[in-house]
């Protein structure tokens, strides 16, 4: 998969041993879609598997309850603007999920045919054949609703606002998202792997609910550029989605060596750089063992690092990536260095290597202990080393912007409809749920747009 082209380094490489870059066609090749389109034929063929259900459990396994064998019964009769409908009425940010979502655990997991030990019906692939036939061809299939003469303030225009908002949008409220970075999309734009999503797509949809008439106001930071009372004097209330921040430090010596970086920064730097603008080092090693892991060290491997090691201090039954994701990451020649815990970052002017010690389990009190052993560090030569260990949570600055605001563990305490502790403020998505999937925060959005509706009782129009 990997093919060199050539040594030059380009300004502000993080490692001062990068790999070869590759030339542009590997790259693209590297990085391609994981999961291709479906042809026309193949769509057809595969929707005419479904069963069509009565009360069928992959709508309820869906977290925005798409009405699954509507949209495939559509596409079987070539009604595929009918299809991309039925799935962006329930979830707007239906085209990326069909690309991002775990459906192995959510809608195809729950399929029939497993019971029958058959494969699911591949409900991704064809909402994908969907969304894409409207999204590639500009084709409207929502429309915002009749001004109601509300206002609602979206804090972040990452997936659970842009739920919120467009859900809004669609009852006839006027709604301002502001993102503190320029481009806005928060997770699809900047932390999906590139061979899942690309950022363009994430704008895409950016665009998609600004068509329904949503400001969407990027590099506005709130707290620094506009207050929280501003936000109050313009609007009937205010939603929070402003997700997780960078990856959370380990506290290990040598952390702030040159080559030591945070798979948030490095996974942004992908998917918003010419990949060969990114460098990465010859024996790359990976800390953590999360789905966002996958995404770090499958990526390393395909920019073309030699060797890229992931560093766990459990077991592989520990593992807290999706088991396709784990399988995924071995695939590209990822290699896992179990039972380590990270001790130190080793080197001078640039990391050199990982020091770890040893781990085992124990059983103390009738419950699986982890213990270092004593005496058995070692190093793991490296140059570049990647933190995937969780992410920070905004706590600090949730607390001085909306004083009273009850936090569970850094994250936003709310009730069922997204309700905060202080009166018409919402929240929705990582910043409550501490970081689940793309579906999870866009139905936590829609949940508050509800829960706005409710309390706010305007007559509809």
């Amino acid at each position: 998969m990997i093919c060199p082209a050539g040594n030059g380094t380009v300004a502000g490489d993080p490692v001062k041993n990068p790999a070869p870059r590759l030339d542009e066609a590997t790259y693209e090749r590297n990085f391609a879609d994981i999961n291709p389109r479906l042809t026309e034929t193949a769509a057809l063929a595969e929707a005419s598997r479904c069963l069509f259900c009565y009360d069928a459990p992959c709508i309820r396994a869906c977290p925005t309850a798409i009405d699954i064998p509507s949209f495939i019964r559509k596409i079987g009769t070539g009604n595929l603007r009918g299809s991309a409908r039925t799935i962006l009425e329930a979830n707007v940010l239906g085209h990326s999920c069909a690309r991002v979502c775990p459906v192995e655990v959510l809608c195809e997991g729950a399929c029939v045919l497993n019971q029958e030990h058959k494969r699911p019906v591949a409900i991704g692939a064809l909402q994908r054949v969907a969304t894409d036939h409207v999204m590639d061809r500009g084709i409207q299939v929502l429309r915002a609703g009749r001004p109601n003469g509300r206002r609602v303030a979206l804090i972040g225009a990452g997936p659970a606002s842009l739920g919120c908002a467009a859900e809004l949008a669609r009852m006839g409220y006027a709604c301002t998202l502001y993102e503190r970075r320029e481009v806005p999309g928060g997770l699809n734009t900047h932390g999906i792997a590139a061979y899942k999503m690309r950022a363009s797509d994430g704008v895409r949809e950016v665009d998609l609910v600004r068509s329904l008439g949503v400001d969407v106001r990027g590099g506005v930071e709130v707290g620094r550029d506009v207050t929280s009372a501003a936000l109050w004097d313009a609007s009937d209330a205010v939603f929070i989605g402003v997700g997780l921040g960078v990856t959370d430090s380990l506290g290990l010596p040598g952390e702030d060596l040159p080559g030591v970086v945070d798979a948030i920064t490095f996974i942004d730097r992908l998917k918003n750089r010419p990949f060969r603008d990114v460098a990465v080092g010859r024996n790359v090693v990976v800390i953590g063992a999360g789905n966002t892991s996958v995404d770090a060290a499958t990526q390393a491997k395909r920019l073309g690092a030699e060797n890229v090691l992931v560093v766990y201090r459990r077991g592989p039954e520990d593992v807290s990536a999706y088991h396709y994701e784990f399988e995924l990451a071995k695939t590209d020649g990822v290699v896992y260095v179990f039972y380590a815990q990270p001790a130190r970052f080793v080197g001078r002017d640039g990391v050199e290597a990982l020091e770890c010690v040893r781990t085992e389990t124990v059983l103390e009190g009738g419950r699986r202990q982890l213990k270092a052993i004593a005496g058995s560090e070692f190093q793991i030569p490296c140059d570049m080393a990647i933190t995937a260990v969780g992410q920070k949570r905004h706590a600090g600055w949730l607390e001085a912007t909306f004083p009273g605001i009850a936090l569970d563990g850094g994250k936003v305490r709310i009730d069922a409809g997204g309700r905060t502790s202080v009166p018409k403020l919402y929240a929705g998505g990582d910043c409550v749920n501490g970081g689940k999937e793309v579906v999870n925060a866009v139905a936590d959005g829609k949940a508050a747009a509800r829960a706005i509706d409710a309390d706010l009782g305007h007559p509809r129009g």
